[in-house]
């Protein structure tokens, strides 16, 4: 496609609360030009129809308020984060790159309008991206097997060629976000993400993410159901989605990223407690989901899991109220470390306050959860009694969690005192 062909615009559909079927609700426009380092921005305006039909609701009151006119990006932003939500990811883009024949490192590369309008139509959230205002015409839609993906996925990985059918079947998976090899998978009503090990792996990734997943769930968190399966002698990791409701619908789903106004180059500012703000005052059950919020960074320093950066935590955004729910866990990923010493992506406690805080607020530690555990509204003795009631499940239900996910003798005691309940994690704790 040549760049007087590249589309400057693109319509945005989404299914709207209690409905099967998607409306048109507004369209994007690429502004050349006129973003950071000289990029396009894209903004945003809500169709003259939309706004006149009784039902209309906003995509997303803080960014995208039901008004006349262009909506702008906020600073930073190439287009609205809550749009860029539903945007491909490095996998996906990968995908649509290699479609296109372009190899990395390449001078071309494709418009962020292209990467909407090609990448598959099932994506994260309510929203679709078509180039049509009267007719919506789904992407990428064709049910291929598990093993047909994890082939397609490997050769992709390995550099060769994909045939049209097996492209076709990665398509599909274009519009989830991340960076590792996945796709997408239906099993009746049940709505699956199917994330499979890459070539790059230092472990056995999935499996981990697997006990990861499992040994949440035992603790008390709210988690996205999964399971690890093998398929064409590959470990899969099936999990299942929380943004799909039964009879056709979706819900509308927005970062933290997008809640707290940051974009991808500023998201590494956010911290927990800035989180804990917004729950307080956007949230429904501010206390409960603070609770939940702070039991899930504990679960995260006790398996070793630092990618808990802004795009990895998430909220249901209901437009009719204008409240957010926190959606359920996932991307409980477990990494490996090159010492004792870690950090999580985004800081526990604010960067003044209490002494343990404010010297190492990102600290992968028990003792600084506790050292900021008023920020979720807890006394530090509640929220010592999560950490042992976590670490104590975790010690005693370890080897069942691990069965479940299949890890040999050999990767449990690679990931036992190293990512699991690492010795740096107690430091500071009862005087430890």
């Amino acid at each position: 496609m040549t760049t007087s062909e590249r589309p400057t615009t693109a319509f945005v559909w989404a299914w709207l609360p209690g409905s099967s079927e998607p409306a048109v609700v507004g369209r994007l426009d690429e502004l050349p030009g006129t973003g950071p380092a000289g990029r396009p921005t894209h903004a945003f305006t809500y169709g003259r129809r939309y706004l006149a039909r009784e039902e209309s609701l906003p995509l997303f009151e803080p960014e995208l308020p039901l008004r006349r006119g262009q909506i702008l990006p906020r600073a930073g932003l190439e287009l609205p984060g809550c749009l860029a939500d539903a945007a491909p990811d490095a996998w996906g883009r990968r995908i649509l790159e290699h479609r296109h024949g372009i190899a990395g490192g390449s001078a071309v590369e494709l418009s962020e309008l292209e990467y909407l309008l090609e990448s598959g139509s099932d994506r994260f959230g309510a929203v679709d991206f078509q180039a049509s205002a009267s007719e919506y015409v789904p992407r990428a839609v064709d049910e291929v097997s598990l093993d047909e993906l994890v082939s397609a996925a490997q050769r992709l990985e390995d550099g060769l060629e994909l045939t049209p059918a097996l492209e076709r079947a990665l398509l599909r998976g274009t519009s989830i976000g991340g960076a590792r090899p996945k796709a997408l998978l239906q099993d009746g009503d049940i709505h699956l993400i199917a994330k499979f090990s890459s070539s790059g792996d230092t472990g056995p990734r999935v499996k981990q993410e697997g006990v990861a997943m499992e040994l949440a769930r035992r603790v008390g968190l709210d988690v996205a159901p999964t399971r690890v399966v093998r398929s064409a002698g590959r470990d899969v990791l099936l999990v299942e989605r929380f943004d799909r409701t039964p009879g056709g619908g979706r819900r509308m789903v927005v970062s933290a990223l997008t809640l707290m106004g940051e974009s991808p180059m500023t998201g590494h500012y956010v911290t927990y407690p800035e989180i804990a703000d917004q729950v307080r005052a956007t949230f429904t059950n501010p206390l409960e989901t603070l609770r939940e919020l702070f039991s899930r960074i504990v679960f995260n320093v006790a398996v070793g899991n630092f990618d808990d950066h802004a795009r990895n935590h998430a909220a249901f955004w209901d437009a009719t109220t204008g409240m957010a729910s926190l959606t359920p866990a996932y991307d409980i990923d477990p990494r490996p470390r090159s010492g004792q010493m870690a950090q999580q992506a985004l800081a526990i406690g604010r960067t003044a306050g209490e002494r343990d805080v404010r010297r190492w607020p990102r600290e992968s530690r028990f003792a600084v959860c506790v050292a900021a555990s008023r920020e979720y509204l807890l006394e530090p003795e509640e929220a010592r009694e999560i950490v042992a009631r976590q670490v104590q499940i975790i010690r005693e239900q370890w080897d069942d969690a691990a069965d479940v996910a299949g890890l040999t003798v050999h990767e449990r005691r690679q990931m036992w005192g190293r990512q699991v309940l690492n010795e740096f994690a107690f430091q500071g704790l009862h005087g430890r």
